[in-house]
C-alpha cells in the first residue's frame, strides 16, 4: 500500500527537523567547547564608560607546563589594578608615562589545566571592539601567539564594547546564555518532530 501524500511529507519534515535540531545541539556543545581552547578575556561584553573585571583565561593544550602568560592591553581601555594569583609572580607593564600597557605572569600550570588572571580597566567611552593580544610560553621554549584574527587557528580574544541596555541582562550575559538557548530550542524542535501525527477519520 502506498502512503498517502500528506504523510509523506509529514514524515520528510519531520526528518528535517530532525536533522536542524541535530545540528543546533551539535553547535551548542562545540561553540563553548571552540572557546575553551583558546586564552580568551571574559566577558566578552561590557559597557561604555564602566569599570569592568576582566579574567585572561588559559588552558594548557600541551603535554608539558606552561611558565608565562603575558598580555598586551588594547589602546582606549584603562588597566587599574590586578588579582593576585596563586603560584604565578606579576610584572606589571607601563609606558614612558607611566600607564599600564601589558603584564606577565610567570609560574607552573601542569598539562590538563587552566588558570584565570584578573584584573579591572575603565572602559572606553565609545562603542568599540577591544582585540586582546596573549602569549603562551611552555617548558620546552615554545611560544604561543593568540594574535591572529576571529577565526583563525591562533585568535587574539574580542571584547564588544556597547550602550548598555535593559534587556542584556548585565555584560556579557547574552552571549553567555545563546549556547544553552539553543539547546533548549533543539529539545523542543526534536520533540515536535517526533510527535505521532493524530490520526485522520477515512473519507
Amino acid at each position: 500500500m502506498r502512503r498517502a501524500p500528506s504523510s509523506v511529507n509529514r514524515s520528510r519534515r519531520g526528518r528535517s527537523a530532525l536533522g536542524a535540531a541535530v545540528t543546533a545541539i551539535a553547535l551548542a556543545v562545540v561553540v563553548p567547547t571552540l572557546s575553551w581552547a583558546h586564552a580568551v578575556v571574559f566577558p566578552r561584553q561590557s559597557t561604555t564608560g564602566s569599570y569592568e573585571k576582566y579574567v585572561l583565561r588559559v588552558p594548557n593544550e600541551k603535554a608539558v607546563a606552561t611558565t608565562r602568560v603575558e598580555i598586551h592591553f588594547p589602546a582606549g581601555l584603562r588597566v587599574t589594578s590586578f588579582a593576585d594569583v596563586p603560584g604565578w609572580q606579576l610584572e606589571v607593564v607601563t609606558d614612558s608615562a607611566k600607564a599600564i600597557t601589558g603584564a606577565i605572569w610567570t609560574g607552573n600550570l601542569p598539562p590538563q589545566r587552566f588558570a584565570e588572571f584578573p584584573f579591572v580597566a575603565a572602559n572606553p567611552k565609545t562603542d568599540t571592539k577591544l582585540a586582546w593580544p596573549a602569549y603562551q610560553t611552555y617548558a620546552d621554549g615554545e611560544r604561543v601567539e593568540w594574535t591572529e584574527p576571529e577565526g583563525s587557528k591562533r585568535p587574539a580574544s574580542v571584547t564588544t564594547i556597547g550602550a548598555a541596555t535593559p534587556a542584556s541582562g548585565g555584560a556579557g550575559g547574552f552571549v553567555r546564555w545563546l549556547p544553552w538557548t539553543a539547546l533548549v530550542l533543539s529539545l523542543v524542535s526534536l520533540g515536535l518532530a517526533m510527535r505521532k501525527p493524530e490520526a485522520r477519520p477515512a473519507t
